[in-house]
């Protein structure tokens, strides 16, 4: 006679609900509207509330650097509105129109920065050419985390974050020019718009209970970058190739 030997049942543990991705569009949404306000604090005396292209800038290469650096804070309002609307197929469309645009803006930031070179342009008691490394650099970063944001299209998660930090290096310029600063120090714009980091690791530890990859590697490049600069700007190999651009933009 056979016996059938009854297992015990388990119980099963109810997995706790992680709060995830259900604010996403929610966060990166305001962060987008941050920085648009980031922006227009900055700008607003010298150049959106003086008329944009009719504000008394110093050349067309500036005029067009604004306009394309509008343009990407605006884009990037747009497609976290589209996708916090549901309108992904538009997101996607739109986006590889952002990826050229991005293109523009890096292109037309290096000729500002040259322009600036040339004109001797910089911050109140700042070396022209040792400040010609900060909008170079920026634009590194932005460009390099643009570009992996683009590759990174069919991950959501780390494409947002991507975005989001490549945007925080184009912060610098406009938190600098606060009325808040009595003078135009890149060193104190840069720690202060590492504030959107601190809130994206934030939230990430608050939503997922960890920080992202992406969070982690782009956020630490960005500071890599930003703060390596600093010490390689005063060297005379970094004057040189200063001298050597500003004889070809002469």
């Amino acid at each position: 006679m056979s016996t059938i030997a009854m297992r015990p049942e388990v119980p099963v543990k109810a997995a706790t609900p992680v709060t995830g991705r259900r604010f996403d569009h929610l966060f990166f949404s305001s962060m987008a509207l941050l920085m648009v306000a980031t922006v227009f604090l900055g700008f607003a005396r010298t150049y959106y509330l003086a008329g944009m292209f009719r504000a008394p800038l110093p050349s067309l290469i500036i005029h067009l650097h604004g306009a394309a650096f509008t343009g990407w804070i605006l884009l990037l309002v747009t497609q976290t509105s589209l996708v916090s609307a549901g309108r992904v197929d538009i997101h996607r469309r739109l986006g590889i129109a952002g990826f050229l645009w991005a293109g523009l803006m890096v292109s037309l930031g290096v000729l500002a920065a040259t322009d600036s070179l040339a004109r001797n342009s910089g911050p109140p008691g700042s070396d022209p050419k040792f400040f010609y490394i900060i909008p170079l650099t920026d634009m590194l970063v932005f460009a390099t985390l643009i570009f992996y944001a683009f590759r990174s299209r069919s991950n959501p998660s780390a494409h947002k974050r991507l975005i989001l930090i490549g945007t925080v290096a184009l912060m610098t310029a406009a938190i600098a020019r606060w009325p808040i600063w009595s003078h135009r120090s890149p060193v104190i714009a840069a720690l202060t718009s590492y504030i959107f980091l601190l809130i994206l690791v934030t939230y990430d530890l608050w939503s997922t209970r960890k920080v992202h990859r992406a969070t982690i590697w782009a956020g630490t490049f960005l500071i890599f970058i930003q703060q390596i600069r600093i010490p390689i700007g005063k060297t005379a190999a970094w004057h040189s190739f200063a001298t050597w651009v500003l004889s070809l933009a002469r």
